[in-house]
This record gives C-alpha cells, structure tokens and sequence, in this order.
C-alpha cells in the first residue's frame, strides 16, 4: 500500500490533537530516561533483520519519521509512546539481567546464571530470536542456554524459541523450558481454534496492511508492529502449577505466581531472589493493556487481573528493587515499582467495578462504555493511557463478561443482519444520495462517529456506491488520526485503506504452524476438525470411524451425527463404519499437506479396514478458511 489517497487532518482534527498536549504531563520526562537506562548496543544493520531467503522479517527503517516532531495526523500523546518504543537495543537492567528491546512487538529478557543464561520470552520468530541472542553474545560472555521460560500464552512469547535453542537439546535433557500451567491449551486453542478470524483481525489491529507513515502505521502502543518470519513452538518440560511455588534454574531461586486469565489464559509473575528482581509479566506494562483486544480473544477478567497485581505487592513488594516487563522499559526503586503496579492494579479494579456498578444502575454496555473514565490521577499516569487497551471497549468487554451482549431491551433482542437492516435504514433515511448529503454536512460539522455510523449503512446497502465508500474512508482517517490509541488508529486507517483500494491480498504468517500442529493434543485436532465441519451440509451424515495411533498408543473413536463430530479417547466402536490405522506423525503430515491419504494407503503408512470411501468423504465436509473475508463491506 502507499499514501498517495491518504488526505491530510482536517481543521478539527489539528484542534482536538493540540488539545491533548493541555490536558497531558507532557513535561514529564521519566520514562524517557529509562527507557535510555542501561543501553549498551543497537541491533546491526539499522535493525533490519532477514530471512534465510534474504526478505526483511523486521525493519525499523521503515519508522525512522518518528524521530521527527508529532504531525497533525497523529495523536501526541501516542506519538510519545512511539518515540519509546523506537529506543531499542541490548539493555542492562541490572548486574545479570538483560533485555534485547524492539526487535519485535516484545523484548527478550537474557538472565545470567552461574552454569549458562535462562531466556525468557523469546519473541515471535525465529530469525529475530536469534539476532536477539547474537546481540547479547556480541557484547557478553557465550554461556549455554540452560533454560527458556515462556511468561504466558500469547505468541510473540514464544514464537521464536527455535531462533535460541534447538528441539534436540530439549529432548536430550540439556535445556529445560518452564510455563504456566494451561500453557499448551491456550496456546493452541487461541491461535488455532478460531486462529483464521484472528489473524484477519489482527491485520488491522497491528496494522500490517499499512505503510509506516505520518498518515499510516505509527506503532500499537504495546510495540512497534510484529515480527513476520517463522513461528515455532516448542512443548514446555516443566510446568508451575501453583503460586509460591519455587525452582532453582541455572543456580538463581526463582518464586513463581499464577496469573490465569489476566491478560492471557495462562500467565505467571516470578520473582528472582539474588537479582531483586520482579516481573508481572504482561499484567503490569507502560500502558492500558486490553481486557477484551480488538483481535478478537476470549474476554479477561480485569477483577483477577487486579488482585494477582495486588498479591506480587504483598509476595515481593518489599524487598524488590527492579521491574522489567516483556514490553516497554524497567522501572527501578521499590517504590516506583510499587507506585507502577499499584496503578496497574488499581486500574484494572476501577474498569471492573465502576462498569458493574454502572450495570446496576440500569445503563447499557455503549451507554457505559461512554460513561466510564479514570479518576484524574490514573488519567494522568502515563502508565495507563490508553495506547492498547482502552477504557471504552474494556468496559463493554466487563459489561458482556457478567451480562451477555443483550441489553434486555427487547428491540434489540432479533434485530435485522447488516445488510438487510442497512438497505431499510437507507430508504428510510431517503435514499443514498440524500444520506451522503446529510452525512458531509455532518462530517464538516466534525461529528465523525456520527458519520461514521450513518455512512457504513450506505455501504452496506450498496457496496458499489463509491461516493458512500470514499466518503467512509475519509471520515474514518480523521478518526484514526484523532485516535491516542494506536490499535484503534490502525483498525481505522486500514478500514480506510480497503474501503478506498479493496481488499488486497499479502503474505502474512501465521500461527497455525508446523509446530504448532505437532504439539496439538489429540483432543485438540478433533476439535479443530469440529470446528472446520460444515454443519448443514453434513446434517444428515452418519459415520463412525475409529482412529488407531501406533506410536503413541492412542485409541479414538470418530462420530459424525446431526453435523456434529464427537469423538472419545481409549476407546473402539465394534459397529464403526470403518477403522483407520495411522502413526501421529503421518497424521501430521498429512495435515500440514506433506502427503496425502491416498499416499500413505498406498505405502502401506496408512491401514483402513471397512468403508474406505467414508475417509474421503468427511474430508469433503470439511471447510477450508480464507483469511481475507470482508470487514468493512458485506
């Protein structure tokens, strides 16, 4: 994509963004100077890192504009959170510890035992991983990996295992790699189940689709953008099952905290005694993180959230000294580390309660999420601006994590799909012509969300009518360019760039990876055959099948009824329609399209005792997914 249809702010914007620089601490210099703290080294080659193909998997090059002073098509307080993101590097946070910052969305922490280094979080991929710990190598002793620890569930934690230890020393016992309890689960379930709507969303979340530009990609808030090499997996061998719970790893005594369903479903704190060092991992960063993230996740429990901030306070408050994070830069001093996750915590609380207390009033989930703000001195603590997560779509998160998506009022109990409401709303309105009348007067007034809702409804009656689809992409611009949150400014500014270019098709990676593959549980790849049944059209099949695995010693039976496909472990069906025998690992292949059926059969890999032409047939049933569905038009 380039910016050559991209309009510059209007007067509006220009206005509401110099406003921003009134209201906010804008002379407070602190985080700058930490983010400046310990800095030993930059990443080579202006931090532009390649593929074994030679093709930029991370390019920071590419943001070089925001050294400059904040443009008019950005919000400033964002644009700040821009400039600290860009300061990226190797970093001492303390003697033993150290952090390899914006060479992906999240930092690589490198912590210095007395037999070899423990890696935490290793980033997205594979090739950044790697350039990571060559860093740390150019400008530290080369002790051995002795361990990697995997903070939480989300993949830019540990999607580039393989660039910093090799699966053969995990199995061979040489390197041990600790996680949360539920790690794999969540892992799998989140970035496979419904891993093709995520993807696509996260598209316009991260804002992959848009240039890196005043007008366009200016960062997430959380980091700049994400990694796009390849994506690895390895299962953990150790797991932390319990808070309090304590490891010796590399010769340092770490103390563990169970985080469930915070920021991810399986998430941990830890401790580290000799260091005084503590992290809450993604729980407590330099900004709002979401409890509900515009990619689409299952929505997180801000009440949890805050008492797991609450308890690290009460486990290690005292004797802590530092705290780093696998995003953003460390804070230092046991009472700004306190002050920081007492903001966190509070935070978290405030979206929790005053959105609940709010419900009880009678008010409705858009009706809260335009009520509820932060008290002025959480408002004012750079901490927790909304560069991620915001206050107004946490709340309808909260509001729909205790009371459904229904209001109760019953008009919106069966209201009309999209386009079919959207054609009604336009006719009643006066046709399309007389709407986008109305609809520029408005958006000359300012009153951009206003236009924005009115508009969408032209397009969708009419997806052809350009003149609707040019005048929603403006509006939607100025919106983003308004916007202090920057997935907010990314869903709006590429919503802005399809509506003008159509969807345009670009390589992107994805989590349903080789790895991930092979560490599904069976369980796991039944279910995800579940979910890839086209239901009506298997309503009226009937199959039984039995699964037999040789290497692994697991039986499964297989049954297709009403469009649904159940299936149960350790056992046959004496009745099945046919019975299949098939090693894992041919499985595998199969699924990640190395071989097929017919092959294996063929080979003699494959068995199949009974109606062997049913096999075929559920593959028929199955869908394959498109990630490149339609968002802003029908």
């Amino acid at each position: 994509m380039n910016t050559k249809n991209t309009k510059d702010a209007t007067e509006i914007t220009v206005k509401k963004n110099t406003q921003v620089l009134k209201e906010l601490p804008f002379t407070n210099q602190q985080d700058f100077e930490d983010a400046q703290r310990g800095f030993i080294a930059p990443l080579p080659n202006n931090s532009v890192i390649k593929n074994s193909k030679g093709e930029p998997v991370w390019d920071m090059e590419r943001f070089s504009f925001i050294k400059q002073d904040a443009p008019d098509t950005v919000n400033p307080s964002l644009w700040r959170q821009s400039k600290l993101l860009m300061q990226g590097g190797l970093y001492k946070v303390v003697d033993g510890l150290y952090q390899v910052r914006n060479a992906d969305i999240s930092n690589m922490v490198i912590i210095e035992g007395e037999d070899g280094i423990i890696i935490a979080d290793p980033l997205v991929s594979e090739e950044v991983a790697s350039a990571a710990l060559a860093l740390y190598y150019h400008n530290r002793p080369k002790k051995p990996v002795v361990a990697v620890i995997h903070s939480h569930s989300h993949v830019d934690h540990w999607g580039g295992v393989k660039g910093v230890i090799s699966e053969e020393d995990v199995k061979t016992g040489k390197v041990k790699i600790y996680a949360p309890e539920g790690f794999l689960e969540a892992t799998i379930s989140e970035n496979v189940l419904a891993g093709n709507a995520m993807n696509r969303r996260a598209q316009y979340m991260y804002g992959s689709l848009l240039p890196p530009s005043p007008n366009g990609q200016v960062g997430a808030g959380l980091g700049m953008t994400a990694s796009s090499g390849n994506i690895t997996l390895i299962p953990p061998t150790n797991l932390i099952t319990k808070t309090g719970q304590k490891e010796n790893i590399a010769g340092l005594d770490f103390e563990f905290l169970l985080a469930p369903d915070t920021e991810a479903p399986a998430e941990m704190h830890w401790y580290i005694e000799q260091l005084k060092a503590v992290t809450a991992a993604e729980n407590c960063v330099h900004t709002m993180h979401n409890t509900y993230t515009l990619r689409s996740a299952k929505i997180r429990d801000p009440l949890a959230w805050s008492k797991y901030l609450d308890e690290t306070m009460v486990m290690w408050g005292d004797k802590t000294e530092v705290m780093y994070g696998f995003h953003h830069w460390p804070v230092w001093g046991k009472n700004r580390v306190l002050e920081m996750l007492k903001t966190a915590r509070d935070g978290y609380r405030y979206i929790n309660d005053q959105t609940l207390r709010l419900a009880n009033h009678g008010y409705t989930m858009l009706e809260i999420g335009e009520m509820i703000k932060l008290p002025r001195e959480l408002a004012q603590h750079w901490s927790i601006r909304p560069y991620y997560g915001s206050m107004s779509h946490n709340a309808k998160a909260t509001y729909v994590k205790y009371l459904g998506w229904f209001d109760a009022n019953p008009a919106n109990l069966n209201v009309l799909p999209p386009v079919e409401a959207s054609k009604k709303y336009v006719e009643f309105m006066g046709g399309a012509d007389a709407t986008l009348e109305k609809a520029r007067i408005a958006y000359e007034k300012g009153e951009y969300r206003w236009v924005a809702e009115v508009v969408n409804h032209v397009v969708f009656a009419d997806p052809k009518n350009k003149a609707a689809r040019e005048l929603q992409a403006d509006v939607l611009e100025q919106l983003g360019y308004q916007a202090e949150n920057g997935t907010w400014r990314n869903f709006y500014l590429t919503g802005a760039h399809e509506l003008r270019n159509g969807v345009n098709p670009i390589q992107v990676p994805s989590t349903t990876t080789p790895d991930s593959i092979r560490a599904m549980t069976l369980d796991m790849f039944f279910d995800y055959l579940g979910v890839r049944l086209n239901g009506p059209k298997a309503a009226d099949k009937k199959i039984t099948m039995n699964f037999e695995f040789p290497d692994t010693k697991e039986k499964y039976v297989l049954s297709l009824r009403n469009g649904v496909l159940n299936h149960r472990s350790h056992i046959q069906d004496a009745d099945a329609d046919a019975s299949i025998i098939i090693n894992r690992v041919v499985l595998n292949r199969w699924i990640l399209g190395e071989t097929t059926i017919d092959q294996e059969i063929k080979s003699g890999a494959v068995k199949i005792q009974g109606k062997i032409e049913l096999l075929s047939e559920l593959i028929t049933l199955m869908d394959t997914f498109d990630v490149w569905f339609n968002i802003v038009t029908p």
